[in-house]
């Protein structure tokens, strides 16, 4: 199947056409009436050529807005794209369909699919588009405005099975609410693909809706809860393990010779144990006196 691509109509600027238009009917009517006065028949017979002549270049007369294109057919046969704005003027014949290539926005409707780890998320994208090719848009698919939002509903649902929505265990994977420039980039070169048969041109899309199914959010929210309290405790031990470290070197190091603290293995533990304690518990701890000596 060939595609057909937009190329320019044949038109013309069609205000010098009207001013010469309203000449001639004035032209014609004034030789009408003359002739009748007269009654000189070939006079008359000049007039209604004339006024037939002026009605048929009438005919051919259009407006074209800004950012608006006119397609221009003969019996089916596609003739050209007239984009230059004003009045115009083409053949009388030619049938003119508008098109606007305005940017144009729509939001697509909230989704329940499942992500590419089986869980039931909904799901919606804003897309914004605008005509490019006016052949295409017209000649290419029945109705270019609902093509372009079916694909794009087509388009959100295999984004959401092609990702998670969230990952747990690997940061490293890419998820629908941790990377939302590379998903958002993603659709957009799929729904670019997909509207380039209609001549369109997507100049953004974005997700703006995104979250658990009700069946399973409250379950997923407390296993997000539960990540963070583990991912959190992790952190509180990781540097309560660097800080008891430090303590220990800068105790056995002191200032000078005679400042330093020699420890032994048992000590150390204790120690480590006793700092870790207050370091990492929940709760405040209570300090315990020993008034004997460190043996004791």
């Amino acid at each position: 199947m060939s595609v057909l691509s937009e190329s320019t109509a044949r038109t013309m600027a069609g205000v010098p056409w009207l001013i010469g238009n309203v000449v001639l009917g004035l032209t014609a009517i004034g030789l009408f009436i003359l002739g009748v006065f007269n009654e000189i028949i070939w006079v008359i017979v000049l007039a209604i050529v004339l006024w037939l002549i002026g009605t048929v270049i009438a005919i051919g007369f259009y407006m074209v807005q800004p950012n608006q294109a006119a397609v221009v057919t003969l019996f089916g046969d596609y003739r050209g794209t007239d984009r230059t704005p004003g009045l115009r003027l083409a053949n009388p014949l030619y049938r003119k369909r508008k098109i606007s290539e305005r940017v144009r926005n729509f939001t697509t409707a909230t989704s329940t699919v499942n992500d590419s780890n089986g869980n039931p998320i909904e799901i919606a994208a804003v897309v914004v588009w605008r005509v490019t090719d006016t052949a295409r848009a017209v000649f290419g698919v029945d109705d270019f405005t609902s093509y372009v939002e079916t694909q794009s509903e087509s388009a959100v649902r295999q984004l959401a099975r092609s990702y998670p929505y969230d990952n747990f265990e690997d940061d490293a994977v890419t998820t629908l609410i941790g990377d939302t420039s590379e998903v958002n980039e993603d659709l957009l070169v799929e729904l670019q693909e997909r509207a380039t048969e209609a001549g369109v041109e997507i100049i953004e899309s974005r997700i703006t809706d995104l979250a658990y199914a009700p069946e399973i959010a409250e379950a997923m929210l407390r296993r997000q809860q539960a990540s963070a309290i583990v991912a959190a405790r992790m952190k509180i031990v990781e540097g309560a393990v660097l800080m008891v470290q430090e303590a220990i070197e800068a105790l056995e190091r002191g200032n000078g010779d005679h400042d330093s603290i020699p420890l032994d293995n048992d000590r150390k533990a204790t120690f480590a144990s006793n700092l870790m304690t207050v370091i990492a518990s929940d709760t405040p701890t209570a300090p315990v006196v020993n008034v004997g000596t460190l043996s004791r």
